[in-house]
């Protein structure tokens, strides 16, 4: 009797870790899936030329255009509406918060070393560019883990010759 007991405590205590590695697997993809959402978000946010300053030959970003942009891109990749919250088929549960959207235009000296003290962030700049730092709270699977909470940052350059 008491090795039937001894078995059935094993495999709870088996299947709990079993529960807890698959919520952590669950969370490394989302943390996956929102990194690339952020990365695809200041890459689209980093093309939106300012085609006035273009025709005088200057390599500029339309601030109002990339912010749109990113935003777009973020709704788009995360199943958002428009003011951040989920929508329904989304993996989210709670709304997606944009940290910061820095857009770094041609009036700075390149390189740039963009500095973020707030969420420890440095980057080096060669062109104008986009660093874009979102909040995200991971859904618990299950109750095994604490509430996760990531601070995802990307960050693009424009791409042009």
């Amino acid at each position: 009797m008491h090795k039937l007991v001894a078995i059935m405590a094993m495999m709870t205590i088996w299947l709990l870790c079993h529960i807890i590695q698959v919520d952590e697997e669950i969370a490394m993809k989302h943390l996956f899936q929102g990194k690339r959402a952020v990365n695809r978000a200041a890459h689209a946010a980093a093309q939106q030329l300012d085609k006035e300053a273009l025709g005088e030959g200057v390599l500029r970003l339309d601030e109002r255009e990339a912010a749109a942009a990113a935003m777009q891109y973020l709704q788009t990749n995360l199943l958002l509406d428009g003011g951040g919250s989920p929508l329904p088929g989304s993996w989210l549960r709670e709304p997606v918060e944009v940290l910061v959207l820095d857009i770094i235009n041609s009036e700075q000296q390149f390189p740039y070393v963009y500095v973020n003290e707030a969420y420890q962030y440095e980057v080096v700049l060669q062109k104008p560019g986009v660093v874009l730092i979102t909040g995200i709270k991971h859904p618990q699977t299950y109750r095994g883990l604490d509430p996760i909470e990531w601070t995802i940052k990307g960050t693009a350059e424009l791409v042009a010759s």
